[in-house]
């Protein structure tokens, strides 16, 4: 592995950790949260709303986006940042979580996974190499290796050694494709209207653990990503149907493993309370829908990691912000929680934009909590 992107600032006694990420576009706090930006965008947000909430990085996917509207075309458009809008880091979830989330519509084979486009209802063939292409043509900042996830449903565990096995052969393969991609590729070209930053250095590639609940194979497949040449490593294939116990178990037993010289990003979860637990067990990044999911359906967090509903009928005549102690534009503006609710009965969509602004904010401050200042 070439010379670490992370540095630990400090270790706390409750287990959590405070650190910078170096990635090509600046700098970045850990912990962090990053909002799903699955096809480009966060629903609802501008890229200058996002920056206010203290967003550092955005996700993006590379499966969507490669079904539409190609990487070929972001490319040509000038990438992906160009393209949408946002000059921070972006990570690109290599399309593995389809795997999972897709079973019904794909087909596993060692070559790579073969999907049903469900808009076209053709057939899509993604490999490992293919992966790290798409993400490259992307122009991703921090790329994902290209994983089998198999769901922890009470009847869906019995392939996690199988799963974690291919993932084992598949993140060679990606390492191979990477170092095909990224040599010679970069000459210190400077970032456009970006302060300080500068595209002479390559993308971060980070590998995935599987292993489902055994403790075994988990343990098994950590040492195996982080004796490979990885910059980062993501803990997959939990919050996929397993109890929160069983989570926070498995968060518990790997804690004393990792290598303190990377980044670890728990993929998929972003309840505070999971959150918190997971940051205090050394998980440094977070992504999840449910921010922006949850705002455009009503459901926000409030001081103390309470949800509130806000189509509920008692918030009708409620003249106070979502939360008096919060800090983002919407609670700072005064939006009130009877004028929101009325905008959810109207089917106004500013509803669920000022609600997703809130819930990223909470999500930003509580990783806040833990980073150095």
């Amino acid at each position: 592995m070439s010379k670490s992107h992370f540095k630990e600032l400090k270790r706390y006694k409750n287990g959590n950790r405070s650190g910078i990420l170096k990635t090509r576009r600046g700098p970045v706090k850990t912990p962090f949260f990053m909002p799903c930006a699955s096809r480009g965008s966060v629903k609802g947000l501008q890229p200058s709303q996002i920056i206010d909430s203290g967003t550092q990085v955005l996700l993006a996917n590379a499966y969507h986006l490669h079904l539409q509207p190609g990487e070929k075309v972001i490319k040509k458009l000038g990438g992906l940042h160009t393209f949408s809008g946002w000059q921070g880091p972006i990570l690109t979830d290599s399309g593995g979580f389809q795997v999972f989330s897709l079973a019904k519509a794909r087909k596993v084979t060692e070559e790579g996974v073969y999907f049903k486009n469900l808009a076209s209802g053709g057939e899509v063939l993604i490999t490992p190499e293919e992966s790290m292409q798409i993400q490259f043509d992307l122009g991703s900042d921090i790329i994902m290796a290209f994983d089998d996830v198999t769901g922890l449903s009470p009847t869906g565990r019995t392939r996690s050694k199988e799963a974690m096995e291919r993932t084992h052969r598949w993140l060679v393969r990606c390492i191979t494709e990477f170092k095909k991609l990224t040599k010679n590729s970069f000459k210190g070209r400077t970032l456009k209207g970006v302060k300080g930053t500068t595209l002479r250095n390559k993308p971060l590639l980070f590998g995935i653990v599987q292993g489902g609940l055994d403790k075994n194979l988990r343990k098994k497949s950590l040492e195996f990503v982080q004796s490979q040449e990885v910059d980062g490593i993501a803990i997959g294939g939990l919050a996929v149907g397993e109890t929160r116990k069983e989570m926070y178990d498995m968060l518990n037993f790997l804690a004393p493993f990792y290598d303190p010289a990377r980044a670890r990003y728990l993929m998929g979860v972003g309840e505070p309370a999971d959150m918190r637990y997971a940051i205090e067990r050394g998980i440094d990044i977070f992504d999840c829908v449910l921010p922006t999911r949850n705002g455009r359906h009503g459901q926000v967090w409030i001081t103390g990691d309470k949800r509130l509903n806000l189509n509920n009928l008692k918030y009708a005549n409620d003249r106070g912000p979502i939360d008096s102690k919060c800090d983002c534009h919407t609670c700072k503006t005064g939006y009130s929680r009877a004028f929101l609710r009325h905008l959810y009965k109207v089917g106004d969509p500013l509803a669920g934009s000022l609600a997703t602004t809130h819930n990223l904010r909470y999500l930003a401050r509580l990783c806040e909590e833990y980073q150095q200042t």
